[in-house]
C-alpha cells in the first residue's frame, strides 16, 4: 500500500470532526435545557418568596384608577381584570428557538460518513420531539390560564351539612363583594405573576379547602384548624405559636405547579376572613412594636426611628426598641419607606386579591367564632372540632377594639387618620365596613 493510501483526505477529516463536534453540541444544549428544567420551579418560588419578604419592591397587581379619591396615590388602586395574562417565561422562549432551529444540516455528505449522519438525525429528532411535547405542554397550561375567566366563578356552598340554615349575612357579604368587583373592575392587564398572587393561600386537600391568610384577623388559630383537619393534631389547643407560624406543615398553593394550581382554584372551597382595617393596623402595632421582638425591632424599628425621630438617642437607634405610633404611622403612609411592607399591615387587596380569586366564604373577625363554626359545618368537619377562642399571644392585653382604636388615633392630626383611611380605601369599601370617627 502506498504512503499516500495511508493518509486520510484533509476533507475527509473535517467532515469527522464537523459530525463529532455537533453531535456533542446537540448533547450539551439538550443537558442544558434539560437541567434548567429541573430548576426552574425552585428558582421562581425563591424570587416569589424574596418578592414578598418586605426587603424589596413587590411586584403587585398594578392598580386600575383609583374610584371616589380626592389623593392621586397609586398604592390606593387594586387591579380587577378579568382576564389573568401569564407572560411568557424565557426559558420557554430559548425552548421554542431550539425547537425551531434545529434542522438537519447539509454539511453532512458522503457515502463514507451515511452511517454516522444517520445516527445524528435519529438523536437530533428525538431530542427535539422531547423538547418539542415538553413545550407544547407549558404552552396548553398557560393558555389555560390566559383564557380563565377571571374573577373565578364562586362554588355554591353545601347548605345541607349545616343544621340551621338561616345565616343570610355569608349571602349578603359574598354578593356585595361580588358587585363591587363587577363595579370598579375593568383593567386590561394584570401584571401580578400568578404565584405571587396564591402565595398567601392555604391548601388542605382533605376536606378540599383553600384560605388566604390575613394577619391580625384570627389567621394563628385557623391555621391550626387546618393542621387538625389535616391530621397533623388531635386538638387546636395542643398546638404552640411556634408550631403554626415556622412548623412548615402546612402547603401553600404556590408550592404546587400550574396544573395543581389550576385544578385546587376551580374545584375547591376558597375563603378569607377579614376585620376592620383601622383594628387590624393598630393590633398589629401593638404586637410587634409594644413587645420584645427579635426581628421587627432590628429591622423595622431602627429604620422607623433613624427616619421618623428628630435627635433620636443612640439605644434607640442600636436596639430599634419604642417605636411611637405616629412613627410606625409615618413609615406606612411614606411613599419611600426605609424598609418595605409587611403582611401584618398590608391591604387584605393585595394580599388575597379578593377581585381576581372569587372566595366562597368570606369571614369576619367581629364575628370570627360564629363564622368559623358555621364554616366547619359548611365543609363537613368533625361535629366535636370548634374554632378556638384564646388569644395566641400576650393574653394579658386587652384585645385591640374600637375603643383602644380611638386611644391611638388621638396621637395623630385629622389629616394623619384621613390618610390611613385613603391607604386601606378598597379594603373598607370591598367588605362594607365603616368609615372610623376621624
Amino acid at each position: 500500500m502506498q504512503q499516500s493510501e495511508m493518509v486520510m483526505n484533509p476533507k475527509q477529516v473535517f467532515l469527522s470532526v464537523l459530525i463529532f463536534g455537533v453531535a456533542g453540541l446537540l448533547l450539551f444544549m439538550y443537558l442544558q435545557i434539560w437541567i434548567e428544567e429541573q430548576h426552574a420551579g425552585r428558582g421562581e418560588k425563591k424570587r416569589e418568596q424574596k418578592a414578598t419578604s418586605g426587603w424589596g419592591p413587590v411586584n403587585y397587581l398594578q392598580p386600575a384608577s383609583r374610584i371616589m379619591t380626592r389623593h392621586k396615590n397609586p398604592e390606593h388602586i387594586i387591579n380587577q381584570n378579568p382576564r389573568f395574562h401569564v407572560p411568557e417565561d424565557p426559558k420557554t422562549k430559548k425552548e421554542k428557538f431550539l425547537v425551531n432551529s434545529e434542522k438537519p444540516t447539509r454539511v453532512l455528505t458522503g457515502s463514507i460518513h451515511l452511517q454516522e449522519h444517520q445516527a445524528l438525525g435519529k438523536t437530533t429528532r428525538a431530542s427535539t420531539n422531547k423538547l418539542t411535547e415538553k413545550h407544547q405542554e407549558t404552552k396548553t397550561l398557560f393558555r389555560k390560564f390566559s383564557e380563565l375567566n377571571w374573577p373565578l366563578k364562586m362554588s355554591p356552598l353545601n347548605k345541607s351539612l349545616v343544621k340551621n340554615n338561616t345565616d343570610a349575612t355569608q349571602e349578603k357579604r359574598r354578593a356585595f363583594l361580588q358587585e363591587f368587583c363587577k363595579k370598579y373592575g375593568g383593567v386590561s392587564h394584570p401584571q401580578s405573576h400568578l404565584f405571587h398572587m396564591v402565595s398567601r393561600i392555604y391548601v388542605e386537600d382533605k376536606h378540599r379547602i383553600l384560605y388566604c391568610e390575613v394577619p391580625k384577623a384570627g389567621c394563628s388559630n385557623w391555621k391550626r384548624i387546618l393542621m387538625v383537619l389535616n391530621g397533623l393534631a388531635s386538638s387546636a389547643h395542643n398546638i404552640s405559636h411556634d408550631a403554626v407560624h415556622y412548623g412548615k406543615h402546612l402547603k401553600k398553593l404556590d408550592s404546587f405547579d400550574l396544573k395543581g394550581i389550576y385544578t385546587r382554584l376551580n374545584t375547591y372551597t376558597k375563603a378569607v376572613f377579614v376585620r376592620d382595617p383601622m383594628e387590624r393596623l393598630v393590633s398589629a402595632f401593638r404586637d410587634k412594636f409594644e413587645h420584645p421582638n427579635s426581628y421587627y425591632h432590628p429591622v423595622f424599628g431602627k429604620a422607623i426611628i433613624k427616619k421618623y425621630r428628630p435627635n433620636a438617642c443612640e439605644e434607640a437607634l442600636n436596639n430599634g426598641s419604642g417605636v411611637k405610633f405616629r412613627e410606625f404611622i409615618h413609615y406606612l403612609l411614606d411613599s419611600h419607606r426605609p424598609v418595605g411592607m409587611d403582611i401584618h399591615w398590608e391591604k387584605v387587596s393585595k394580599l388575597c386579591y379578593p377581585c381576581l380569586i372569587n372566595y366562597d366564604f368570606v369571614g369576619k373577625f367581629e364575628t370570627l367564632e360564629d363564622d368559623a363554626n358555621y364554616f366547619l359545618q359548611l365543609i363537613g368537619a368533625p361535629k366535636e372540632l370548634k374554632f378556638p377562642n384564646f388569644k395566641d399571644r400576650h393574653s394579658s392585653d386587652e384585645r385591640t377594639n374600637v375603643q383602644v382604636v380611638r386611644q391611638y388615633l388621638k396621637d395623630l392630626t385629622r389629616t394623619e387618620r384621613q390618610l390611613i383611611y385613603d391607604f386601606y380605601y378598597l379594603d373598607y369599601l370591598m367588605f362594607n365596613y365603616t368609615m372610623p370617627f376621624l
